[in-house]
């Protein structure tokens, strides 16, 4: 079942006139077009949000939690409009879309109800020689925080910093991933209807230097989401002016599962793992390290839990497809040098990458030196291998 989702209609204009547009990776279908924000554009924002912030900051930590409780609801009153757009622009099943919804509105109220406890003034046990005196902590706002959000949870993670700078009292310019702008937009709209004429919340889209002219448009702050390759280079950007960065990457991840671990429990839960939006998470499971006496019953159990697992366009799939076009001949890659070194696939085979869907993939004896073992794959495929004790498994884990 598709679901209608609101969207910017269509124009004549093209990406040579410096639109991009965005489309559904379920069969490539236009679903908006979008600025490709220049430097000057961009600069624009900061400064707006310098003013905004001073707004912001003067209301207070009650007059922004009103604010922002106002934003969670505006959101939680559409959660079913927002996730049809995120499963439209990530391709991720409506169900899915909606759980992020919900994530994303418990960001913002946590961050709204203790934002004054955490950050509040608060008085401090004065040394000895300054018994008579007082002393008061207190946490300012740094003014403007650029986010630069990923594409594969375009709502709940950059709301993770979008939701705690603002609650701090900072303005924020967000530049959503180029494969999901509707969503930042959204959000940005959502935010004008609570707050209007106070540009606390900017939204800015187009690809990779857009996010650079960001870093550089004198913001105090830098909140990353993304590859680690990419992160380096803004934080290459930052470090021309020493403007601080806080970045969350990829990658390897590994479960360890011990010789009297619940093996139902454990391969349900790599099977989740493994599959979750089609393996396109920063905390999806990629290796399994398992105990010697308990490994082939893992495996079997495993295989049984991942079979039911079914990629596809149709919200009653288990997930959806690539997000990323170019990251199926990533995972092609990885299983094809593992295949081709000696691995083994337990369950699938290259034949499993698709156009767009990639089917589950199991695979054990893959070198360690192999980049399914070393490298971030992000894809549904996982690679497993039995240990001698924990403390080896531990030790492979920690071996990226």
């Amino acid at each position: 079942m598709r679901h209608d989702i609101e969207a910017p209609a269509l124009s004549d204009a093209t990406e040579s006139d410096n639109m991009f547009t965005s489309v559904d990776p379920r069969d490539g279908t236009a679903l908006g077009m979008y600025r490709i924000t220049n430097a000057t554009e961009v600069s624009g924002a900061a400064e707006r949000a310098r003013s905004a912030a001073r707004w912001w900051d003067e209301i207070g930590f009650r007059g922004r939690r009103e604010a922002l409780l106002e934003f969670k609801k505006a959101i939680a009153g559409e959660a079913d409009s927002l996730a049809s757009l995120i499963s439209a622009e990530t391709g991720k099943p409506h169900d899915d879309g909606f759980i992020e919804v919900m994530l994303t509105v418990e960001h913002l109220d946590w961050a709204a109800r203790n934002a004054s406890k955490v950050l509040g003034p608060r008085r401090v046990s004065s040394a000895l020689p300054s018994m008579n005196q007082k002393a008061i902590l207190e946490y300012l706002p740094l003014g403007v925080v650029g986010v630069i959000g990923p594409w594969n949870f375009p709502a709940f993670t950059p709301m993770g910093s979008i939701s705690y700078a603002l609650a701090a009292g900072n303005a924020v310019v967000f530049k959503p991933s180029e494969l999901t702008p509707g969503v930042g937009m959204w959000f940005e709209k959502t935010w004008n209807s609570v707050a209007p004429g106070h540009p606390v919340l900017q939204v800015i889209t187009g690809f990779g230097d857009t996010g650079t002219s960001l870093a550089r448009a004198g913001v105090d702050k830098i909140a990353f989401t993304g590859s680690g390759a990419t992160a380096r280079k803004v934080m290459a950007v930052c470090a021309e002016t020493l403007t601080p960065m806080v970045a969350e990457c990829g990658g390897k991840d590994a479960v360890i599962v011990a010789e009297d671990a619940d093996l139902d429990k454990a391969a349900e839960a790599a099977a989740f793992g493994t599959v979750l939006n089609a393996g396109q998470a920063c905390a999806s499971v990629e290796r399994i390290y398992v105990a010697e006496a308990v490994y082939q019953q893992f495996v079997d159990t495993l295989a049984a839990a991942l079979s039911r697992a079914r990629p596809g366009p149709e919200d009653t799939a288990t997930y959806g497809p690539m997000t990323l076009p170019r990251q199926v001949e990533v995972v092609r890659r990885h299983l094809r040098d593992a295949l081709d070194h000696g691995a083994t696939a337990v369950m699938g085979s290259l034949d499993s990458v698709r156009e767009r869907y990639i089917e589950p993939v199991i695979l054990k004896d893959v070198p360690d030196d192999s980049p399914a073992v070393q490298e971030e794959t992000f894809g549904p495929t996982v690679v497993v291998d039995p240990v001698r004790d924990l403390d080896e498994a531990v030790e492979r884990a920690n071996g990226t």
